[in-house]
């Protein structure tokens, strides 16, 4: 059983918990990273893609007002590939063409049954490699020349 973590902000509860109950129905484990008082969205996004980063989860959920926010927070964690996605096709290619471990979405964009069909097309996405895998290799290598591991 794959464990996969979500959390949201207080503007995407709703969606947050219909996606729960969906991945749980599908067979997840899911880590419930919610919303704690005075916790703005950076403050879950950054808790998550951390989580994901060290191989805590494989692939995370983040839900806010718009997504962006999520995306854009997730996005700053090295390593992390953090993916707005509001369609299928977008869910598809941000695991088959960028290995995007987290799925961001905004309840305010999205209804919550397309929520569970995009969500569906993203974790039965899997990284295709082939030329994708050069251009991976290229974010990884900018993670890695803005924050270059420590040395001891």
């Amino acid at each position: 059983m794959k464990k996969i973590g979500v959390g949201a902000d207080d503007a995407a509860l709703e969606i947050k918990q219909t996606l729960i109950e969906h991945l749980k129905e599908r067979g997840y484990e899911v880590e419930d990273y919610g919303i704690r008082e005075g916790a703005d969205y950076p403050d879950v996004a950054v808790e998550v893609a951390e989580a994901v980063a060290s191989g805590e989860h494989d692939r995370a959920i983040l839900c806010c007002g718009t997504g962006l926010g999520m995306s854009i927070t997730a996005n700053k964690v090295p390593g992390v590939r953090a993916a707005q996605c509001h369609d299928v096709y977008s869910a598809e290619r941000a695991r088959k063409s960028n290995n995007a471990q987290i799925l961001t979405m905004g309840q305010r964009v999205i209804g919550p049954e397309l929520a569970k069909t995009v969500v569906d097309a993203w974790l039965e996405s899997e990284f295709a490699g082939g030329s994708s895998a050069r251009k991976v290799e290229k974010m990884e290598e900018i993670d890695r020349r803005y924050h270059p591991a420590e040395t001891t």
